[in-house]
């Protein structure tokens, strides 16, 4: 840039984009409800559900590296009688995290871990295998709009807008995953093929930009 014209000045622009993508992986959590007075009978019977289901879903084509323990609590019940507590027994929970690869088996999944035991399902969310090549498109969007926000108003002010920034920072990304939560109703009542519709995310870069320029 030609600077005999005066002292060149800064200015700060953002620049936001947005690149909307279709998942392509769910993410379920489900599992066992068992109660019962005898912990060791709640426990056992919680463990073969859990092995029943777990069996099934490897045979409908899931990895086992895909299925995971997300949580396991044990929980004393009790029951108030004329203001007394009085014990009822054990409550123990086992959810399972599963990783779905195929999102169109996302609802036969559901309905298998349902068919076979499960009475919790927690909530099924939605992700990319490869956020990364939808981040950089709107990395790129990004800093095509700070660089469009410089120009404008370069041309408003009638200022000579040096192109290339001198300085660039990158603000993160976002990317939203929406969850559906299954309340535990609607899994005992579940049809014979559960409709999910993975809908879609929205990934998003920001972009902060200082530009030289002359008046």
């Amino acid at each position: 840039m030609n600077r005999s014209h005066g002292e060149a000045r800064m200015m700060t622009v953002n620049g936001t984009g947005k690149v909307a993508a279709r998942p392509d992986v769910a993410i379920l959590s489900f599992g066992v409800e068992t109660n019962n007075r005898e912990l060791k009978e709640a426990q056992q019977s919680n463990a073969e559900t859990i092995s029943q289901i777990t069996q099934s879903l490897i045979q409908a084509g899931i990895s086992e590296e895909n299925i995971q323990t997300a949580d396991y609590y044990i929980f004393p019940e009790y029951d108030y009688v004329d203001g007394k507590q009085q014990f009822r027994g054990y409550q123990v929970t086992h959810i399972l995290s599963v990783r779905v690869e195929d999102i169109n088996q996302t609802g036969a999944i559901v309905d298998l871990a349902v068919s076979n035991g499960a009475n919790r399902v927690s909530n099924i969310q939605f992700t990319l295998k490869n956020p990364e090549q939808y981040y950089q498109e709107a990395l790129r969007i990004a800093l095509g709009q700070a660089l469009a926000h410089a120009q404008t108003i370069a041309n408003t002010m009638r200022l000579n807008l040096e192109q290339t920034p001198i300085r660039m920072i990158e603000k993160g990304g976002s990317e939203t995953a929406p969850i559906r939560p299954y309340p535990k109703a609607e899994v005992m009542s579940a049809a014979a093929l559960t409709p999910i519709e993975p809908g879609q995310q929205e990934i998003v870069a920001r972009v902060e930009a200082q530009f030289q320029y002359l008046p």
